[in-house]
């Protein structure tokens, strides 16, 4: 499958998509799920011009998955989970909606249930919220 510049994550990317982004560097950029599973439900995206886990790099997928176990932590803190999982879908049939190579985050609380991937969409001003209570803690 060739890359889509016009997928959804590139044209967030570009800033021509507003998301409520928690952190950025020249490789990676970490914003919130529209369609949150759970509260803090955040995704890890590449930068790099790639469809799945097979179309990069070793070097350039190291530096993602770096990110990945330094922020989903510090989102587990930030909403109070008592765990996290990590996922990332290759493929149509594997449940990949966004063919641009990203990891979710989806803090984990017992308890509470998990909604389905590629749900309802939140409210803003709930998403709005969240960023924040995890910005605060990325910041501390």
């Amino acid at each position: 499958m060739a890359y889509d510049p016009n997928n959804i994550f590139a044209k967030i990317l570009r800033g021509e998509i507003p998301a409520h982004k928690l952190y950025e560097d020249e490789d990676t950029l970490v914003f919130l799920d529209i369609m949150p599973r759970t509260e803090g439900h955040a995704l890890v995206v590449t930068k790099e011009k790639a469809c799945d886990l097979f179309d990069i790099e070793p070097e350039a997928l190291a530096k993602l998955i770096a990110v990945v176990q330094k922020l989903a932590p510090k989102i587990k803190e930030a909403v109070g989970a008592d765990g996290v999982l990590i996922q990332q879908f290759n493929g149509e049939a594997a449940g990949q909606t966004v063919f641009h190579l990203h990891f979710h985050i989806v803090p984990i609380r017992r308890g509470v249930p998990v909604k389905p991937h590629a749900g309802q969409m939140e409210d803003q001003a709930v998403l709005a919220k969240t960023a924040e209570k995890i910005r605060k803690v990325l910041k501390g």
